[in-house]
């Protein structure tokens, strides 16, 4: 099975970045060579990870990196998106990690070498352990922290670095991570999930002048993901209840980019629920993007709720990934075109997509259908998107191997390559063969 698009599709231009992403933490290991994060700790916290997994070693990539850079160059792609682990180049002291700088000087180097280019994410979720210890995201001086990381980190690669990003996915930092408690560091306060939000996006805002200011050739911006929200049905309280999900999802995350202000369910929260925001802050965070990174997996439905206000209702029958996503394609052109409308957008990046399959290596194949099925489907809907207007210049498949996948330990696989955990053994899966094959034919 191959990956096909119409002839005329913009996403088969040559200028059009085709790439695969990774993060960190969920595939290089090298626990000894880094200060403890959030993540470590989470791990060793029982019942935490399903699997009561860890990510000291993961994808041991901190050793490996050589070959998955031969890898990725196999894949025909343009483009690797990866994140730097901040407590591996930052001390606690303040001053740059010299081994952990290296580490990611040589990578970039060599993919470079090879003319790949690089997409850099400076935060996926690995906060060090000591600012935790400080408040973490509730406290407003890791927002300064940040900020002094970014500094140093793009001062010291900026040669190397063709697009910056400063966060990933904001939304799953502060609310899987401080409001629901199911992600590092697994506290459970609504105040703390918005709080943290409103820090992490500031964290962004003062983090993009010095990014401006040490690496004024590079792109810079920020990844937000999006679970698109849809009534159950045309009930008005169902439609309300979407809306009401779809600001604290969704739109809480992108709103003060662009319009300086949260959406108007925060006037829903009680006052030791709402965020701290002090003059100044909207200004900040509204800094200038050269582009925005979307993250899209599914979609959700709602029904309302007197006592939540919304339920998201179960799409019993609908396809599913492994991981119980719904399959979900039309979902992704409605996201597209509903931010086209909604905000004065930057060009795009589909910086992740892509779906968790019970893979199993058979005869040294991996005949992964339902995710090559996947992509087949979103990259219509992406193609569709971009015909009614939509400024895409990228596409990202999450993820170039499977790794540590959080809380889910290692029993979810999005890889398009299979990883041996016991071996370390990399495989690329079919959908891995036919992503490749449609990379290489734009390049004739």
């Amino acid at each position: 099975m191959t990956l096909q698009l119409p002839a005329d599709s913009r996403i088969l231009d040559t200028d059009f970045v085709f790439g695969v992403a990774t993060s960190s933490f969920q595939i290089e290991g090298g626990q000894d060579s880094r200060l403890p994060c959030i993540w470590d700790t989470f791990c060793a916290t029982p019942g935490a990870i399903r699997d009561a997994s860890h990510g000291a070693v993961a994808c041991d990539h901190i050793r490996l990196w050589p070959q998955d850079v031969q890898l990725i160059k196999s894949l025909g792609v343009d483009a690797y998106r990866l994140s730097i682990a901040w407590p591996r180049v930052m001390q606690q002291n303040g001053e740059l990690n010299p081994v952990g700088v290296a580490f990611y000087r040589d990578l970039l180097c060599a993919l470079k070498a090879e003319g790949i280019r690089t997409f850099v994410t400076l935060y996926h979720w690995d906060l060090p352990q000591y600012l935790e210890d400080q408040g973490g995201w509730r406290n407003r001086d890791t927002a300064y922290a940040f900020a002094d990381y970014a500094d140093k980190i793009s001062a010291a690669l900026a040669d190397l670095v063709d697009a910056w990003a400063t966060l990933n996915e904001p939304f799953c930092s502060s609310y899987l991570g401080y409001e629901i408690g199911v992600h590092a560091p697994g506290l459970k306060n609504k105040g703390w999930g918005r709080q943290s939000a409103h820090h992490l996006l500031l964290a962004h805002g003062l983090a993009m002048p010095k990014l401006r200011n040490n690496a004024p050739k590079a792109q810079h911006g920020i990844v937000l993901n999006f679970t698109p929200c849809y009534a159950e049905t045309d009930a008005p309280a169902d439609v309300a209840a979407a809306d009401l999900a779809d600001q604290y999802f969704n739109q809480w995350y992108i709103k003060p980019l662009f319009d300086k202000a949260y959406p108007e369910c925060i006037n829903t929260l009680a006052p030791d629920e709402q965020p701290q925001i002090l003059p100044g802050d909207f200004d900040i965070i509204a800094a200038p993007l050269d582009y925005l990174g979307i993250n899209f997996y599914t979609r959700h439905v709602y029904r309302a709720d007197e006592t939540a206000g919304f339920v998201v209702v179960d799409q019993a029958g609908a396809p599913k990934t492994d991981i119980g996503w719904e399959i979900y394609p039309q979902a992704f052109t409605d996201l597209l075109l509903d931010l086209h409308r909604r905000y004065p957008l930057p060009p795009l990046y589909i910086m992740e997509n892509g779906a968790a399959g019970a893979d199993e290596l058979v005869d040294g194949v991996v005949q992964d259908d339902m995710r090559l099925g996947y992509y087949q489907q979103h990259l219509l809907a992406l193609d569709s998107a971009i015909r009614q207007g939509v400024d895409v210049r990228g596409y990202f498949a999450w993820s170039l191997m499977d790794n540590f996948e959080w809380a889910e330990g290692y029993l979810k696989r999005f890889g398009i390559v299979y990883v041996d955990y016991s071996t370390q053994q990399r495989v690329i899966k079919q959908s891995g063969l036919a992503f490749r094959d449609l990379s290489l034919s734009r390049k004739g």
